[in-house]
């Protein structure tokens, strides 16, 4: 977990990487790795997303690669499987939290409420993700848990852009803001890997400026 965190501390972002093509997913990582960020979080939104993976973590071993969208235990232990070196969650899964305690990998789950808070604290997490960060309150609703769950540290997730970026960084209890603004569709699509690669250099002005 420290070398995870020590990176988000750095960088304090962590791009979302989406592909059903394990060679496109390996140019998407590339150019964010170009870019700075080295904490990639492969998300499990496509049929080929355990391949693209898999792939990631084994062309870029140097980089924090993990798995989001992680929905159960079984997919966590494929996940671990295929090489992620952490999990993030939408929901927080207690079976999937003891599976990457076995591992002993870091686990993120997604928490929206002060009792999904309380019950990943009473499982000994001490960093969550706040999911979906704009819906349930944005940096208001990080500040307000942090002063309640003082040990407590999170990474918002969902409607986070470079226009709130510095809103959610300026709470100290935030670690680092994951999100798919570092790669766009319409960029991914057209095969324009360096406008990823800008965009992972200007999140990374943002959270250092």
């Amino acid at each position: 977990m420290s070398d995870i965190i020590s990176s988000l501390e750095a960088k304090r972002v962590v791009p979302l990487v989406q592909s059903d093509d394990p060679k496109t997913a390996l140019k998407i990582s590339e150019a964010l790795l170009d870019g700075g960020l080295d904490v990639l979080e492969v998300v499990l939104r496509t049929d080929a997303a355990l391949d693209c993976l898999e792939a990631i973590a084994r062309e870029f071993p140097h980089a924090h690669v993990g798995a989001g969208t992680v929905l159960s235990a079984a997919q966590s232990e494929e996940v671990i499987r295929r090489g992620a070196s952490f999990i993030v969650s939408p929901g927080l899964d207690p079976a999937s939290v003891e599976v990457a305690n076995k591992a002993d990998i870091p686990i993120l789950p997604g928490i929206s409420t002060a009792t999904e808070l309380q019950q990943a604290w009473n499982l000994g997490l001490r960093t969550v993700k706040l999911f979906p960060a704009s819906l349930v309150g944005g940096p208001k609703m990080a500040k307000a848990l942090s002063s309640v769950f003082r040990d407590v540290r999170f990474m918002p997730t969902g409607g986070v852009n470079t226009d709130n970026l510095k809103d959610y960084l300026a709470v100290p209890a935030v670690l680092a803001c994951g999100g798919s603004w570092l790669t766009p569709k319409d960029a991914v699509e057209r095969g324009d890997f360096a406008a990823i690669t800008k965009l992972a250099q200007e999140a990374i002005a943002i959270a250092q400026g």
